[in-house]
């Protein structure tokens, strides 16, 4: 083995010969993908991260002229015991097993050349080999497109990354990390770390905690985010900062959500929304350049993502990350309930009377009736149309959805609100819709977070079930978005006020008189950029001014001395003079999960873990010691294992 690895060192990668190295010599080092073996000739094909290269093995060989390697003149080409034992090696050989080969580039034959490889026109006749790995048969079959199941091929994701499609995606992501490096150093960001260690602050996402065994009964929390340190940056005058960092949410988890993850976090001082906007928008022209994804400056010609309020987006889609790659817009049909009495339908006509006696507002309505319509094209039968409602029941609080399907003269039919319909108010909507024979009104009423979210997600639904949307993945379609000026407070259920993304998000300049009086009302300048349906990225412009702070803190519920021990040292920087400033941070795994067009997350993270926040593969997370719990002074309530465990 040592002549190899010390004496013959590789000389090009398995996807690298073409027809340019016909008649040299060269050195290979891979694994056997697969082996063939027509009696005295020996077939493999030899795969590293590059691609693959066929290599023949056969004791008979006649070649011309040939380009040696470098220092290897004086010895002979052709060793007939060489070539003997390699054809006795490869007679050997299984798949997986690793091996390094000296040969000759030829070409193949017309007759067999393979347009599916990069190498396909060439091939390498061995002349010596190696074995250095004699691997066990592989738990699954390594091919690119394999129906294994994905939990046997996370048990062993050190085989499941040999896989070229894994392969590709975290190639991707290498070359998104060097564009993103690359883009905001030329734009003047420092890159600098933050801790993984911090301090527990209530709010915001659920933490992880960690022990300290120094510090008897404390606990370190890992971050979720660099968010107070990436402002403090800020305040001491560093002025452009970015970070490729981990972070750490304890959520339940989804196709695209994991317990720890990657973003690119950017903060600026100086800067106004407009000002983060063009510097991100140039990073995502740079990263989509760099990656060779697609040409966004033909999509994009100005160079800028179109922006739309949160308050449209909700409006319109249902959600703050619309896929604008088909239509099927949602309808608020509120005002019109109001204005008929709910149209003689019993279930739409408290609604009205709420919004008439002063119980609800218009301006933030805690209920409200809307439509989704259902094209006749789709052509859904009655059990597809019931899968589709099945589909919805997993949101809080849905209770049910309304259909009526358009027939002659506009009349409703198999509806529950036939019957009771006015037919003025029928032939209004009608009208207002503009629906045709066919077609499928599904009406969502009631509170108005869940109308949004049952409505928005069966949007989706239906876009993909008629083709207008992949189930997975780009479909060469790039749609960005910015969302803009959200509310920056969310009323509790039982009326009290919670930031609706953190309590130091500036609201905008003419609702700040609002925060005492009319929380509900307050927009902030916090965005979010979509693409494709996606929350890719979202930040805000911050607070710096310490009594504006203190009017959202009480606004929250928050008093001087509570906010003084959660924030004092955040509070203290931010009256010791900081600028003002604002940030973004994108998500990096997401990002890489829709340019790579993967199924999920975990197809673009090396070692993710399942939607049960378990690596499968190192049986993470574990049960400890007693004697270890003792050292950090932390006693368990367990009284029997996790499921799994």
């Amino acid at each position: 083995m040592a002549r190899f690895i010390d004496d013959l060192k590789r000389t090009h990668r398995c996807g690298q010969l073409r027809t340019s190295d016909i008649g040299h010599e060269v050195v290979l080092f891979g694994w056997i993908a697969h082996r063939r073996d027509f009696g005295g000739c020996i077939f493999v094909d030899l795969r590293d991260r590059h691609g693959m290269t066929q290599i023949v093995f056969d004791t008979s060989y006649e070649t011309g002229e040939v380009t040696r390697l470098p220092g290897r003149e004086a010895e002979p080409l052709w060793d007939q015991s060489q070539v003997e034992q390699a054809h006795q090696l490869a007679d050997e050989a299984r798949r997986e097993w690793v091996i390094g080969i000296r040969g000759i580039v030829v070409h193949r034959g017309e007759d067999n050349i393979n347009t599916n490889l990069a190498t396909g026109e060439v091939e390498v006749r061995v002349a010596e080999t190696v074995i250095f790995n004699r691997a066990e048969t592989p738990a699954f079959s390594l091919e690119d497109d394999i129906s294994t199941d994905e939990e046997v091929r996370l048990n062993y994701r050190y085989l499941d990354l040999r896989r070229a499609p894994l392969q590709r995606s975290l190639r991707l992501r290498h070359e998104l990390n060097q564009a993103t490096r690359s883009y905001l150093s030329s734009e003047g960001c420092l890159e600098l770390e933050t801790p993984i260690l911090c301090k527990y602050t209530p709010g915001g996402a659920r933490n992880f905690l960690v022990p300290s065994r120094l510090q008897r009964g404390k606990f370190y929390a890992l971050a979720e985010s660099p968010q107070l340190f990436k402002q403090l940056f800020m305040v001491a005058g560093f002025d452009r900062y970015f970070q490729i960092v981990k972070c750490f949410r304890d959520e339940d988890l989804r196709l695209d959500r994991q317990p720890e993850f990657t973003q690119i976090d950017v903060e600026l001082s100086f800067v106004n929304q407009d000002d983060v906007f063009r510097l991100l928008e140039g990073l995502m022209f740079r990263i989509f350049d760099e990656t060779k994804t697609t040409d966004l400056n033909a999509l994009f010609p100005s160079g800028r993502f179109p922006q739309m309020s949160f308050a449209e987006s909700m409006n319109r889609f249902g959600n703050d990350k619309p896929d604008l790659r088909f239509g099927l817009e949602l309808k608020d049909i509120t005002d019109l309930v109001i204005e008929h009495d709910g149209g003689e339908i019993p279930l739409l006509a408290p609604i009205a009377e709420k919004f008439k006696n002063g119980t609800y507002r218009r301006e933030v309505p805690a209920e409200i009736v809307k439509v989704f319509i259902i094209p006749a094209k789709a052509g859904f039968s009655r059990p597809q149309m019931e899968q589709l409602e099945k589909n919805l029941r997993e949101i809080k609080g849905f209770k049910g959805l309304a259909r009526a399907k358009i027939g002659e003269e506009g009349k409703w039919t198999q509806s529950p609100f036939a019957k009771h319909v006015s037919d003025d108010f029928r032939t209004l909507l009608n009208k207002e819709l503009g629906v045709e024979q066919g077609d499928v009104i599904c009406f969502q009423l009631g509170k108005t977070a869940v109308v949004n979210a049952a409505l928005s997600k069966l949007r989706l639904d239906v876009g993909k079930k008629m083709g207008l949307i992949p189930n997975y993945g780009h479909d060469g379609k790039w749609e960005f978005l910015w969302v803009v000026n959200p509310p920056l407070f969310e009323e509790n259920d039982d009326g009290s006020w919670a930031a609706a993304h953190h309590a130091f998000t500036r609201p905008v300049d003419e609702h700040i008189e609002l925060i005492e009086t009319d929380p509900g009302r307050v927009l902030c300048y916090r965005y979010d950029l979509v693409l494709n349906g996606f929350e890719i990225g979202g930040g805000s412009i911050r607070l710096h001014d310490p009594e504006v702070q203190q009017q959202v803190f009480t606004a929250l519920g928050i008093d001087h001395d509570s906010a003084k021990e959660m924030f004092g040292f955040f509070l203290d920087a931010l009256r010791s003079g900081a600028p003002p400033h604002g940030g973004i941070a994108i998500g990096m795994d997401r990002l890489a999960m829709l340019i790579s067009g993967a199924p999920n997350l975990r197809d673009v993270i090396p070692f993710p873990k399942t939607n049960q926040g378990v690596d499968l593969m190192s049986k993470a997370p574990v049960s400890i010691d007693q004697s270890q719990l003792d050292e950090l002074y932390v006693t368990s309530t367990a009284t029997k294992p996790e499921p799994g465990e």
